[in-house]
């Protein structure tokens, strides 16, 4: 059946909000595109940020122009509602009778209609994981709508993130509530420090791998021998570099009891589950075989029975060196990545000289600063005097050496930390089949993510030997 002028109106400035910010977004990742190219001191785009820049201009002019079709289609439309307001009003218009008037005047009120899952109703989820759950485990008509009238508000508001690569089987969920994937941060878990600093792309629509061409033969340059003698020539190749897209994934079984009769049920069905996706999804990047960094960064060893801040320094610099060395003008090194224990085992450590060269506004006296608002996951925890900032991961190995007790420190360019997802990280969730026997329901959780660190040789650099074995305090 037709809707209401307001709904049709609705509808239509809807549309108008998603257009507008379409064109916001094409101009926010340009923007992103030409400070990435400034920072890294590029005169010219690389072809592969050309092709994205002049695929963002043809999207922003699409959305102007659909911007400008869609105002004249809501000026037509409030048109057409005013029309109908004008005759309403005639048609309230009446002849003073001696009929007693009723208690109520009739008239239809329209506000702002509220997404069904909120912040401010539903902080912790309770609300949508018991949907999710009543609906698959008992058709609850209300509860599928609520979940289907949800759905629809996430392809209005975040429609590009809806169609995202999926498998042979089809593994389709339902989008979680926005607020809801915020609140794995107060959990213990190790989440993903690491991740938070790489260099982020959107994970593409389509396909489940992400191509990209490495140059690995330059062209070359030489001396004239005589004048009309041939010049050097040198052709250049390029090698594909191949990324896959992977899916982190989370299950949980929750009781029916729980979840019919349970009271803060939610905080273990979401934060925890969020808790374990984050943590996955680091712990892939740090040390997955072959393309994760520990298997990517080329290693500095560090030897030593009693070892101490002072000699670990230079190592780190020599590390530094040799990720300047691999990518020259094309990425400097930017961070510190390393467990916690090594953090506070280099703040515990005294002397009594110091680096004949500091970085700006690092204290003459001091070996490195520490940020005392900062905490796990929520940001550097300090900075090197060599200007280099701390990052401290916990997914990073306790195992390494023959000892089994050695950690390791990874000296990174964060611009070529490379991590494709969704802006706004979406997760999905679904419920499987039921454990009948147990009376239980399985949740399932799971995002897209693509990385790699392999656009150039060596550009990755490790610390690890025995010197970094469990620090003594």
């Amino acid at each position: 059946m037709p809707g209401t002028i307001d709904d049709l109106v609705a509808s239509i400035e809807v549309e108008l909000e998603a257009a507008h910010k379409r064109l916001k977004k094409c101009g926010a990742e340009v923007k992103l595109i030409l400070d990435k190219a400034q920072q890294d001191g590029r005169s010219a785009l690389t072809a592969e940020e050309d092709e994205r820049v002049t695929e963002l201009f043809a999207a922003r002019d699409q959305a102007r122009g659909d911007i400008d079709g869609i105002e004249r289609k809501l000026a037509n439309a409030n048109k057409i509602k005013t029309e109908e307001m004008e005759r309403a009003e005639q048609a309230k218009k009446v002849t003073p009778t001696e009929t007693r008037r009723p208690s109520y005047d009739q008239v239809a009120r329209v506000g702002t209609e509220e997404r069904t899952y909120r912040k401010d109703a539903d902080p912790l989820g309770k609300g949508f994981l018991m949907d999710i759950a009543r609906q698959f485990s008992y058709q609850d008509v209300e509860a599928a709508s609520r979940l289907a009238r949800h759905m629809q508000e996430e392809r209005v508001e975040r429609a590009e993130y809806m169609q995202r690569a999926v498998g042979t089987s089809a593994f389709t969920g339902l989008t979680v509530p926005q607020y809801l994937t915020d609140m794995y941060a107060p959990a213990t878990a190790a989440l993903r420090p690491f991740a938070d600093i790489c260099n982020r792309h959107p994970l593409p629509d389509q396909g489940m791998s992400i191509e990209i061409s490495r140059i690995t033969t330059g062209s070359d340059a030489g001396l004239q021998a005589t004048q009309n003698t041939a010049v050097t020539e040198q052709n250049m190749d390029d090698t594909l570099l191949s990324v896959p897209v992977k899916t982190a994934s989370g299950q949980q079984t929750v009781s029916r009891q729980a979840i019919d009769r349970g009271t803060g049920i939610e905080d273990v069905a979401f934060q925890d589950l969020f808790n374990r996706v984050a943590t996955r999804l680091d712990a892939t990047l740090l040390n997955e075989a072959a393309t994760g960094l520990t298997n990517v960064a080329q290693a500095n060893a560090y030897t030593d029975a009693s070892p101490t801040g002072a000699e670990l320094y230079p190592k780190i610099l020599g590390a530094a060196a040799g990720v300047e060395a691999n990518l020259l003008a094309m990425g400097a090194p930017t961070h510190a990545v390393m467990h916690s224990r090594r953090w506070y085992w280099l703040s515990s450590q005294m002397s009594n000289s110091w680096p004949m060269v500091n970085f700006q506004n690092i204290p003459v006296q001091a070996s490195a600063t520490a940020d005392p608002s900062s905490s796990y996951a929520s940001g550097p925890r300090g900075v090197l005097p060599n200007g280099m900032i701390v990052v401290v991961d916990n997914n990073i190995g306790t195992a390494y050496g023959a000892g089994t007790n050695e950690d390791e420190l990874y000296v990174v360019p964060s611009t070529e930390c490379h991590l494709w997802e969704d802006d706004n990280a979406p997760l999905f969730i679904r419920a499987e089949q039921p454990h009948a026997a147990s009376l239980g329901v399985l949740l399932v959780a799971y995002s897209y993510f693509a990385y790699t660190f392999g656009r150039y040789t060596n550009g990755m650099q490790k610390v690890g030997g025995t010197g970094l074995v469990t620090p003594t305090f």
